[in-house]
């Protein structure tokens, strides 16, 4: 019995992220503002990122308001030069990264037929490109300081599912190489004591879409189909990726959390 009540999955203590750094990039958008939250209160020092300096900085200060700890990190992810730079600044400040979220995604909607070479490039480099070359480099610094961490990626639904009669190839075709890109990097990363998951949301009601939500008939058309009759909102993928953050998942890695309301399950 005793060693029951000890395991750390049982205790509150499981979700204390306090002395960890996380780096979340893309840590300002309308699910990345929620999981910058979550990981400040529950005690992680964290590093708001994403291309935009005056974002990054206002969410920072959000954070700081309340008492948490947050700084501001302003690179391009999909530059490699700029990702390394940036995470040699962190590193130098902080002294490691323990946990790497990556919130990165763009769609720019276009029927199979008319997808152009450019639409294309520009959602692998952002979709695709990024979190490869985040989750190297990241690695390479947990490797080198010993501690081991956590990576973890934001997904989408249709990274497993096409979507009937949209225009969602490029979307699609990155986010599922995404998929598999995690479950390679949890592979060879796994004897390095990083794990690497990642959470896959279906709809989400966020700032971009609350005027459709909040019109009575495009929110029955949007729900319909979804088990538990309403979309997630962006602390219900943050606490997926708190989860997925903490020592209650010790013990998983190469992993997608979907996060859709039942949504996929009745296809």
């Amino acid at each position: 019995m005793d060693a029951i009540t000890k395991h750390p999955v049982l205790v509150p203590a499981a979700f204390d992220l306090t002395g960890r750094t996380a780096i979340v990039v893309g840590g300002y958008g309308a699910i990345g503002r929620g999981v910058s939250e979550a990981l400040a209160r529950f005690g992680a020092q964290t590093f708001v990122a994403g291309r935009d300096a005056a974002k990054a900085e206002q969410m920072a200060l959000e954070l700081r308001s309340l008492g948490l700890s947050a700084t501001a990190e302003a690179f391009d992810a999909t530059d490699r030069d700029a990702i390394d730079s940036a995470v040699a600044r962190i590193a130098a400040e902080a002294g490691h990264i323990d946990l790497l979220v990556n919130c990165l995604g763009r769609q720019r909607e276009q029927a199979l037929l008319e997808v152009t070479e450019d639409a294309f490039d520009e959602l692998y480099a952002i979709n695709l490109k990024a979190a490869m070359f985040l989750g190297q480099r990241v690695a390479q610094l947990q490797r080198d300081t010993g501690r081991g961490g956590c990576h973890v990626h934001l997904l989408s639904l249709r990274s497993q599912l096409g979507l009937f009669d949209r225009g969602y190839t490029a979307f699609c075709a990155s986010k599922g190489g995404l998929g598999v890109l995690i479950k390679q990097h949890a592979a060879e990363l796994g004897r390095l004591n990083i794990r690497v998951n990642g959470v896959a949301p279906g709809a989400v009601h966020t700032f971009k879409n609350h005027k459709a939500v909040s019109d009575p008939k495009q929110f029955a058309a949007m729900t319909g189909r979804i088990p538990l009759q309403r979309l997630a909102e962006p602390a219900d993928v943050a606490g997926a990726i708190l989860f997925l953050c903490s020592s209650a998942a010790s013990f998983i890695t190469g992993q997608i959390l979907v996060v859709d309301g039942g949504l996929s399950s009745c296809q």
